[in-house]
């Protein structure tokens, strides 16, 4: 199989971990007595894990020092042990916020160092394979919800149990792999210092994609996380329903379409102009989707599908631009810190979206509008121009 087939296709199976909870959000509501500012608080325990192993990767190194296939492998198997134990063991908020930080500690050896393999094998085609990259992304994590549609009446534990599998199965693949002849690790290099990496937001190209992520990372976990209820509050399926799973995985997993298409689009266009058209598309629907009360329930869901294709379909190309823009030898590095801050900002957003979506309703999704705009004009040097 093609290395890059074999990447995304991991990627797919390791970071269905991620929304894997989500899915069973109603039943967990319903068994814990809890709302939906703890299934927000849930969906935080992961990017707080998230983030605590991105910033250990690009303090220490670690990501330009080792393997990075051993070490996707790796967290690929401890975080299936840990989704598995929060499916079989957690029986209550505060074990399964433990147990939910374990999970997003591990996917930051899964989805920055996927990111770092498809630099490894194709860098020429940076652009386009990360698309996919992120698109695979986004699929796994709409993927719980379609397990959980196709498992009918089978019990909540059931699609957070197949994400383990698919975890471990990642993990062989992954292994089998191997790293890529480009960007080999440096035998007995000295430890990265942090200076080093922050030096890269003093290159304007590196800031300025930065930047963008920044904006976009505001908008898009909290309208993954709120594609649900969003969702019930439309009428377009009630709560709890197959249904619901069902339209949440096409709401989510749509963003895979979105990013190999826009893959396609930057290379007529250029990665920058590829990343603002998407967050312009966000941005209109963050304004539209409050004005849909009282639309014919299909016309919401166009907009909720339009909205799930645009929210994702720029973030390939914030890696791709980042990883041109900074030296080689902490590309990896890097990128993990440019990951750490992105989502610390998403866990603000999912925690005001998920307190206030019950008061205000479709209008939370107003909440998320500044991010795209930020994003846009942050990443204005890089759009404005026909650069790739």
């Amino acid at each position: 199989m093609h290395p890059v087939f074999v990447i995304v296709l991991a990627q797919l199976f390791g970071t269905s971990l991620w929304f894997s909870a989500n899915s069973a959000a109603d039943a967990l509501m319903l068994a814990w007595a809890i709302g939906p500012a703890a299934i927000g608080t849930l969906t935080n325990a992961v990017q707080a894990g998230f983030i605590v192993g991105t910033l250990g990767f690009a303090l220490s190194g670690l990501a330009d020092r080792f393997p990075a296939s051993r070490i996707f492998a790796v967290c690929a198997l401890l975080g299936a042990a840990a989704n598995a134990s929060f499916a079989l063991a957690a029986g209550g908020l505060q074990s399964a916020i433990v147990l939910r930080f374990l999970v997003g500690l591990c996917l930051a050896g899964i989805y920055p160092l996927g990111m770092k393999l498809v630099v490894t094998w194709v860098p020429e085609r940076a652009g386009a394979a990360l698309a996919w990259l992120v698109g695979m992304l986004t699929l796994g994590t709409a993927l719980p919800h379609g397990i959980r549609f196709l498992g009918g009446g089978l019990p909540w534990q059931w699609p957070i149990l197949a994400s383990s599998l698919l975890a471990l199965l990642a993990a062989a693949l992954i292994l089998r792999l191997g790293d890529g002849p480009q960007l080999q690790r440096r035998h007995g290099a000295p430890p990265l210092r942090l200076g080093r990496v922050v030096h890269a937001f003093s290159i304007p190209a590196f800031r300025a994609s930065a930047l963008g992520y920044f904006g976009h990372q505001w908008e898009l976990y909290a309208f993954w996380t709120l594609v649900p209820v969003l969702l019930a509050g439309s009428g377009i399926a009630s709560a709890g329903s197959l249904a619901l799973a069902g339209w949440s995985f096409a709401v989510v997993g749509i963003g895979a379409l979105g990013c190999v298409c826009g893959g396609y689009w930057s290379r007529h266009i250029g990665s920058g102009r590829v990343a603002a058209s998407a967050l312009a598309g966000s941005a209109l629907c963050c304004a539209l989707f409050p004005l849909s009360t009282g639309w014919p329930p299909g016309l919401t869901l166009l907009v909720l599908l339009f909205w799930g294709f645009c929210v994702v379909a720029d973030s390939p190309h914030f890696s791709a631009l980042s990883a041109r823009a900074c030296p080689p030898e902490i590309v990896g590095s890097a990128l993990a810190f440019q990951n750490a801050i992105g989502f610390a900002i998403t866990m603000l957003s999912i925690q005001l979206g998920t307190r206030w979506v019950g008061d205000w309703g479709g209008q939370v999704a107003w909440l998320l509008l500044p991010g795209p705009l930020f994003g846009l004009l942050g990443l204005w040097p890089l759009w404005r121009r026909p650069a790739a």
